[in-house]
């Protein structure tokens, strides 16, 4: 399997995965580069994976499925344009053989859902959308803090080796905050490095991975002492419980510049 970042718009990136042959692709934001994709490697498209409802990861649904026939999985609890295979937690949908579960990750969106394989080239594989970013996570658009911390635990505990496609470009003004929050992190300040690497040849910093995430992302440290202390530097009045911690770290995230 072939796993391909492509870039749209200013940050976003529409992952297309295929065989050679077949191809699925997630969040479909812009039809331009997905049909140039498909036409340059000579790809039938089979399915389309949707995670949420923002016009960056639909407004070229229509278009890719009218030009590819492409069956179309999205989130049963949110507006997407039919048709549409409308799914829930604990669901699954087999695309180019392979077989995908899916998890409910409200925050972000109210219905926002992710996509998790749990073998692809010997890897897990990971569509989680704006739920998880590399160094971050979404703003909270529809959901609460406690929904949000409890989506990301759920990712949290996938197999550390899990490839996290995330599907925007954030990650150094992610790792930026990160160091705020946790200026001594050794993990962060080596992964921040590689990261700046990366960009400065023009190469993604994505996929990430479950492992790195854990060690790096204050969203998912939210009990770690650092992370607490911190967020209670930031808001003096930030409760001692984990979501009042999660909460006052993306507000913080949110003011940050």
């Amino acid at each position: 399997m072939k796993l391909i970042p492509l870039p749209a718009f200013a940050d976003n990136y529409l992952w297309l995965l295929h065989d050679g042959r077949r191809a699925l692709v997630v969040d479909p934001g812009d039809a331009g580069p997905v049909l140039a994709a498909l036409q340059q490697h000579g790809l039938q498209l089979e399915a389309i994976l949707v995670t949420h409802h923002h016009a960056d990861h639909i407004g070229g649904l229509d278009q890719v499925r009218n030009a590819t026939g492409a069956r179309v999985f999205g989130p049963a609890h949110e507006v997407i344009p039919a048709p549409l295979d409308k799914l829930v937690d604990g669901d699954h949908i087999t695309a180019l053989g392979l077989d995908f579960r899916v998890f409910d990750v409200p925050g972000h969106t109210s219905g926002h859902i992710a996509y998790y394989c749990p073998g692809v080239d010997g890897a897990p594989l990971l569509f989680c959308g704006d739920t998880l970013f590399s160094g971050g996570c979404g703003r909270l658009f529809e959901g609460t803090p406690a929904q949000m911390l409890h989506s990301l635990d759920k990712l949290a505990a996938l197999p550390g080796n899990t490839r996290v496609c995330c599907t925007h470009e954030y990650t150094l003004s992610n790792l930026k905050f990160a160091r705020a929050v946790e200026p001594g992190n050794a993990d962060l300040i080596h992964y921040q490095e590689q990261c700046e690497a990366l960009r400065a040849r023009g190469e993604p910093t994505l996929p990430s991975n479950i492992d790195l995430e854990r060690h790096i992302n204050p969203f998912l440290r939210t009990r770690e002492s650092a992370v607490m202390e911190a967020a209670r530097a930031f808001d003096a009045e930030t409760t001692h419980d984990e979501v009042g911690v999660f909460a006052a770290i993306r507000q913080w995230k949110n003011e940050f510049r």
